[in-house]
């Protein structure tokens, strides 16, 4: 248990700079939503959409390979190695990224402001050079200077973003000639959002100077070479993955079953602001990948190790049933943070992207067998897989069912990944999960969610949708603790009151 442990007060904090990220954008939902219309909030989710893209191909699979080969190398040699790999890398693909402007602005529809792309462009390289120091923060069990520097980055994001949108306008509304008229312009609002990010970015990789400055010029060519034949299937694994994950917003703008431009950024827009609804599920798996990718990789030399990686993921699938209910019996409440109520009509896609992103945690879980065994070429297999159902959803059903099916399509790709990996991952290295109450759990979360919609079908005034929720979810919660008894015994906060 004292592994477990471990593990739950690591991933708390790279959970809280990852709750602190995603809550950000939580937070700024709302005031986005406010502050742009939905063809503008469009705009911006497509031009977000297009960063994680390259943000793989920037670090190509280098971030994992330091974790694997840290473990068995000299921890300054690959952290050198790695280090001038990525600086050299980054300023060689930020020429390349550059001189496809044109196309690339085309691809994205913002042919009317070629400018944000600058700024994308930048951003893309400064996360690419933090990415080695946050890495190594991570691998010498330093997660609260981690979290540090990603929530103070982004609390400046949030100033940055408050000044140009917010205090900018209302002190040339009450002053034309304030000094602010010298550079702020009206109709730049993404542009904002993107600069507020570069500063944001600057800071993080300023805050992590002394990691960024602590390799040597000492490049070990052998180990670099195994490096990539070891991180290079992950770029594939990667790439494909974020067609999974953001791809369809691009796809979406292409075909979504509108007749003009506008109309399908505006289609963006609203799926792309109620799928931030789906932000509890995905803040838990963010923060459990980072805790758990050095700590599975460490756990690798123990031999009770496959009995501790399916106790993992016991703790991981009831967490992040308990979120499900905890956003689809209040989502009531939930939509509020959507402050366009035009964008409340996509509503109905949350619990799809839920459970689509219970999905992918789990499936995150099960991918370690293909890491401990060198076999990252099977996470590349199993990504391409999904993002073949991704692309060929979309594909035939946009048209018809708009951003619908680009919910259905997600969860079609990581459900068929996670089955994957399981029957895969269970014949090269067997890890007894307790898949059959896993699966049971998730069913039950389900059959709750439906009994709740059928019960507010007949009446519907909001305290009662409220006070039927929270029955519900007293009972799952009840009905676990009663399932799982010892389990919950044994931790040593919980057990106490057990």
């Amino acid at each position: 248990m004292s592994k477990i442990k471990k593990l739950a007060g690591q991933t708390m904090w790279y959970g809280i700079s990852s709750i602190a990220a995603r809550f950000v954008n939580y937070l700024l939902t709302p005031y986005l939503t406010y502050k742009f219309s939905d063809t503008q909030y469009g705009e911006m989710s497509m031009v977000y959409a297009f960063i994680p893209f390259m943000n793989i191909i920037f670090t190509y699979g280098l971030e994992t390979a330091f974790f694997r080969f840290a473990n068995t190398n000299d921890k300054q040699t690959i952290y050198s190695t790695t280090s001038i790999s990525i600086i050299v890398s980054t300023i060689l693909l930020c020429f390349v990224l550059v001189g496809l402007k044109t196309p690339i602005t085309t691809l994205l529809q913002i042919n009317e402001h070629p400018d944000y792309f600058l700024y994308v462009a930048a951003i893309i390289a400064l996360d690419a050079l933090s990415s080695v120091p946050f890495a190594k923060l991570r691998q010498d069990g330093r997660p609260v200077k981690y979290a540090l520097v990603r929530v103070g980055s982004i609390l400046i994001n949030i100033v940055c973003i408050y000044f140009f949108l917010s205090l900018c306008p209302k002190w040339l509304a009450e002053n034309p000639a304030h000094w602010c008229a010298s550079f702020f312009k009206p109709n730049w609002a993404v542009g904002y959002v993107l600069l507020a990010n570069v500063v944001q970015s600057g800071v993080a990789l300023l805050l992590l100077s002394k990691e960024f400055f602590g390799f040597q010029w000492k490049f070990d060519a052998a180990l670099w070479k195994q490096m990539m034949w070891y991180g290079m299937p992950l770029i594939i694994a990667g790439f494909a993955g974020m067609i999974n994950e953001t791809f369809d917003r691009i796809m979406l703008g292409w075909w979504a079953p509108v007749s003009t431009v506008a109309a399908a950024k505006a289609e963006v827009g609203v799926y792309s602001a109620c799928y931030k609804l789906s932000i509890l599920i995905t803040l838990a798996v963010q923060g459990f990948r980072m805790g758990a990718e050095p700590f599975f990789f460490n756990q690798s030399k123990e031999t009770d190790a496959p009995k501790t990686y399916a106790r993992v993921m016991k703790f991981f699938v009831i967490t992040l049933c308990c979120m499900f209910l905890a956003v689809v019996l209040y989502l009531d409440i939930w939509k509020q943070f959507i402050r366009n109520p035009k964008m409340w009509v996509g509503l109905r896609v949350v619990p799809i992207l839920l459970l689509a992103n219970i999905f992918l945690g789990i499936y995150y879980n099960l991918n370690i067998w293909y890491k401990l065994g060198n076999k990252t070429i099977a996470g590349a297999y199993i990504t391409l897989i999904g993002a073949t159902i991704t692309l060929t959803i979309n594909y035939f059903f946009i048209p018809h069912f708009s951003y619908l099916a680009c919910a259905w399509a997600t969860f079609a790709c990581y459900g068929s990944m996670m089955v994957i990996s399981f029957l895969w991952g269970q014949k090269e290295y067997p890890i007894p999960y307790a898949w059959k109450k896993l699966v049971a759990y998730i069913i039950i979360v389900v059959v709750i969610f439906g009994i709740h919609q059928t019960i507010i079908y007949f009446y519907q005034p909001l305290w009662f949708s409220l006070v039927a929720g929270s029955i519900l979810f007293f009972v799952f919660l009840k009905f676990i603790l009663s399932a799982e008894r010892r389990e919950f015994q044994s931790l040593p906060i919980i057990g106490k009151f057990l």
